[in-house]
C-alpha cells in the first residue's frame, strides 16, 4: 500500500520489482492477491490516437452541394442541464442547412441528421469537420463511404481550417445562445429554427456581395442559366 500511494501511477508488475529489490521474496501469484484485494487494480486509459491529418488550405466552393461544413456548440439551460447543437452549413453560399440541439448528439445521431439533410438538399461531394470522437467514428466514415462523399478532417488545434463553420457559429451564439434564457429545449429549437430562417433568406452577408444565402443562390443561379442561354444561342447561330 506504501508503494501504492508513492508511485500511484505505476501498476502490478512495477510493485513487484520494487518489492523484489526490498528483499521479500513473494511471488507474483502472491502479489496479484493481495493486489486485488488492496482494490490496486485500475483500469488503463488509453488515448485513442488521431491520425495525421493533411494541412489543406480553406476552399471556397464554386457551387452549391460541393462541401458541407458541420461543428458542435454547448451551452447549458437555467436548470443548468447541458446540452449540445450541431451546425451543418453548405460552404458555397453558407447557408445554414440545420442546427439541431439535444441533450447528447452521438454518432448515430449525427447521420440521422444528415440523412434528413440529403434527403431535402441532395448529396455533397465532401463534408468538412474536426476531429471531435463523433466525428472519427467509424458510424460516420462508414455512412459517408457508401455514399461516395469524402470526409475531410482538419488537422488537430487548427480551427481556421474550419473558418466558415466558425464564423457561422460565433454569430449563432451572439444571436441565439448568448442572447436568451431557455427553460427547455423546445425554446432553443424554436428560436434556433426562427433565426435560421432570417439568416438563410433575409440576413445580408459581406462576403456574399451584401445578399442573404438564398439570395446569393439564387442569383448565382440565374446567372449562370443567363450564360447557358447565351451559349446555346451563340451555337444555333453558328450552325
Amino acid at each position: 500500500m506504501e508503494l501504492a500511494m508513492k508511485h500511484p501511477v505505476e501498476g502490478q508488475d512495477k510493485i513487484y520489482w520494487r518489492i523484489r529489490s526490498e528483499g521479500i521474496t513473494w511471488n507474483k501469484k502472491r502479489i496479484r492477491r493481495v493486489y486485488l484485494k488492496l482494490r490496486l487494480n485500475k483500469r488503463m486509459r488509453k488515448r485513442k490516437r488521431i491520425p495525421a491529418r493533411v494541412k489543406e488550405p480553406l476552399y471556397i466552393p464554386q457551387q452549391a452541394g460541393e462541401i458541407w461544413s458541420m461543428d458542435f456548440m454547448h451551452d447549458s439551460l437555467i436548470s443548468g442541464r447541458k446540452f449540445r447543437v450541431l451546425n451543418v452549413i453548405d460552404d458555397y453560399n453558407r447557408e445554414a442547412m440545420a442546427i439541431e440541439a439535444h441533450l447528447s448528439i452521438g454518432s448515430k445521431l449525427v447521420t440521422q441528421i444528415l440523412e434528413n439533410i440529403v434527403h431535402e438538399k441532395g448529396l455533397p461531394k465532401a463534408i468538412r469537420v474536426d476531429n471531435g470522437p463523433e466525428f472519427i467514428a467509424s458510424t460516420l466514415s462508414d455512412w459517408c463511404y457508401e455514399r461516395k462523399i469524402k470526409l475531410q478532417f482538419i488537422q488537430p488545434g487548427k480551427p481556421s481550417q474550419n473558418a466558415l463553420i466558425e464564423r457561422f457559429n460565433r454569430t449563432y451564439r451572439e444571436n441565439v445562445l448568448d442572447a436568451y434564457l431557455f427553460e427547455n429545449l423546445n425554446q432553443v429549437r424554436i428560436l434556433s429554427e426562427e433565426w435560421m430562417q432570417e439568416y438563410n433568406y433575409t440576413r445580408p452577408h459581406e462576403a456574399l456581395k451584401g445578399k442573404s444565402p438564398i439570395q446569393y443562390k439564387l442569383a448565382e443561379q440565374s446567372l449562370e442559366a443567363s450564360f447557358k442561354a447565351l451559349h446555346l444561342t451563340h451555337q444555333y447561330e453558328l450552325n
